[in-house]
């Protein structure tokens, strides 16, 4: 049997009111706020944990893993797929390479290089380019003024990316906790006897999220 689920689109004025220049924790309500209720209240039923996290130079920091509620429906599943699938493609969407290009280009000319020549300039800028290409445009602009205000140096691409990764930390967040939510319910066609394997599989794995 197919369960079909309505769905309904998320209302693109207010995606389009989405303002990168508020605090985090407004930006973050904002999104929720034109989320379904019924995405709202499970979002908010999950359950959330912190744990420590170490890598090859010991401690490196405290994760957070979210885990949806249980008894997640094919037709919630599908409302935060969409919603997953409409701020990808509008608040987290990757900037444009023109426009990145030109971002870079324009912050590491607050910064001269000695010795080097136009052509190795344009290729260094081409670098920070792919290596930053997966970031919204907000995101890569509000990074860009933070080292220009506080900096006196050039910047890494490695800093840059560390500095992008903190400042939409929050909206990648949720879209993890939506992911999770899409994943948690059990697909409708499965053979007999997986269902019930998928589910606990889902369950058990959270949305991960570096912090602080």
């Amino acid at each position: 049997m197919t369960v079909r689920a309505t769905v309904t689109p998320l209302p693109r004025s207010r995606i389009a009111a989405f303002d990168p220049g508020l605090p985090a924790t407004e930006r973050q309500a904002h999104l929720m706020a034109i989320l379904p209720p019924a995405l709202q209240d499970l979002l908010a039923r999950g359950r959330t944990e912190r744990r420590p996290r170490f890598g090859e130079d010991g401690f490196d920091g405290m994760i957070e893993l979210w885990t949806p509620p249980d008894g997640i429906t094919a037709a919630q599943a599908a409302q935060a797929r969409q919603a997953l699938e409409e701020f990808s493609a509008s608040v987290l969407a990757p900037v444009d390479g023109d426009r990145l290009l030109g971002r870079v280009l324009t912050l590491l000319s607050h910064f001269p290089a000695k010795g080097l020549t136009a052509d190795v300039e344009r290729m260094m800028a081409l670098d920070w380019a792919e290596d930053l290409g997966e970031y919204p445009a907000w995101t890569v602009d509000a990074a860009a003024r933070i080292w220009r205000r506080t900096r006196k140096w050039r910047p890494s691409i490695a800093e840059m990316r560390a500095l992008c990764e903190e400042i939409c930390a929050p909206e990648r967040a949720l879209a993890d906790r939506l992911q999770a939510l899409a994943a948690a319910a059990p697909q409708p066609d499965m053979r007999p006897g997986t269902q019930r394997a998928n589910h606990l599989c889902a369950m058990t794995s959270g949305a991960l999220r570096r912090m602080g």
